[in-house]
């Protein structure tokens, strides 16, 4: 028993992706696309999928079309420019792979509407967009199903793909956990042990697990227009990060400041590295001291988002001329996802299959119907 559970677990797959609704930002970058490259070049996977999630995005941009349509390509730019190599993992489109839409339907057989209420994950997008359930005449009366249901749709992904690890921010940890119970209900049920439990992989640094926006009152996101993005050009992140917030408190700057709920400081625990100090901001050793004298007073905050700048275009610049080069060969662009997508196919196809033999409804492979149906018939005759 021991034995299969390890062959059948043999193969390091991961799964990862994005909705389409926008430029990818910093909260993507530190949340999961340098984890990701980083484990496309590391060679403990012997597969790495990343899914354009455009039917998910859909669920609250359905009036909208066109607006996922064009991030497809601006999406595949940004993971291009960061080093996502096409030659290492599978870049492919979710709305193209058939099995998908099976899986989905059939695993929404297998969880309740309560349960999918109470997912914390679904909860908070709720409010976010409107859909507070107070009462009702709010927004929740109209509220698409698939949004409601797309932890759903999420489930069948990473199983579609057989994905045993999944690297995301903390905040899909009860997406993950609705995906384990899917899991394990269909498994049981049907007495097949087709689908693979998934594990989440957290970004390693807890400051980038869930980065803050540049106003410092929510996790960095598209639709609150508060993020710093990947293809911004150097006037426009400049803007941004002069307008960051830090401390209300420091005035002047030899009052003493708080670097906890500081956005600057914040981004400097994300993304500032012990070079950065030798290379711009030699008069202090790490970032630790630069703490510390902020905390006794006489650092300014100009001189803190000065030093965050060079931090940034430091690992910006690089990013933003690679995607350049990317903007002039979109038909590359293109046949990198056209391939991806085809490969995904075939992988998806396969595991639908699988689930359609362990509940017994490939009606037309091996004969399905004509064997249940004589099986039964007989069956009656001999009672």
């Amino acid at each position: 028993m021991e034995e299969k559970s390890k062959n059948k677990n043999e193969r390091k797959v991961i799964l990862t992706g994005d909705r389409p609704t926008g430029k990818l930002h910093l909260g993507h970058y530190v949340g999961s696309l340098q984890r990701r490259v980083e484990l496309q070049n590391s060679g403990e996977f012997d597969e790495i999928n990343i899914l354009i999630a455009d039917d998910q995005a859909l669920t609250d941009n359905y009036d909208n079309p066109k607006k996922i349509r064009d991030n497809i390509i601006e999406v595949a730019l940004d993971y291009l420019s960061v080093g996502i190599d096409p030659a290492k993992s599978t870049i492919c489109i979710q709305s193209a792979l058939p099995a998908l839409h099976a899986l989905s339907f059939y695993y929404l057989n297998l969880v309740t509407t309560q349960r999918l209420s109470r997912n914390p994950t679904v909860k908070v997008e709720m409010k976010q967009k409107g859909y507070s359930g107070e009462n009702e005449n709010d927004n929740e009366a109209g509220l698409p199903a698939g949004f409601f249901t797309y932890p759903v749709s999420q489930a069948a992904d990473i199983t579609a793909f057989k994905a045993t690890t999944v690297p995301v921010g903390e905040d899909q940890l009860p997406m993950i956990e609705q995906t384990k119970e899917i899991v394990r209900r269909f498994n049981q049920l049907y007495q097949r042990e087709i689908l693979l439990e998934p594990e989440i992989l957290l970004p390693e640094n807890s400051s980038q697990r869930r980065l803050p926006g540049i106003d410092g009152k929510a996790k960095m996101s598209k639709s609150l227009g508060n993020g710093i993005y990947l293809s911004d050009d150097e006037k426009m992140v400049k803007t941004k990060i002069m307008s960051m917030y830090t401390d209300p408190s420091h005035i002047n700057i030899a009052d003493p400041g708080h670097v906890e709920g500081n956005m600057v400081f914040t981004y400097l625990d994300a993304f500032s590295k012990q070079e950065d100090f030798a290379d711009f901001l030699p008069e202090y050793q790490n970032l630790e001291e630069m703490k510390e004298h902020y905390r006794k007073g006489g650092l300014g905050d100009v001189k803190c988002k000065k030093f965050l700048l060079k931090v940034m275009e430091n690992m910006l610049s690089p990013i933003r001329e690679k995607r350049k080069l990317w903007e002039n060969r979109i038909s590359d662009v293109y046949d990198i996802l056209y391939q991806g997508t085809e490969k995904a196919k075939e992988t998806t196809n396969k595991t639908l299959e699988e689930v359609r033999d362990a509940m017994r409804i490939n009606y037309f492979t091996g004969n399905t119907i004509i064997g249940e149906w004589d099986k039964w018939v007989h069956g009656s005759h001999e009672g």
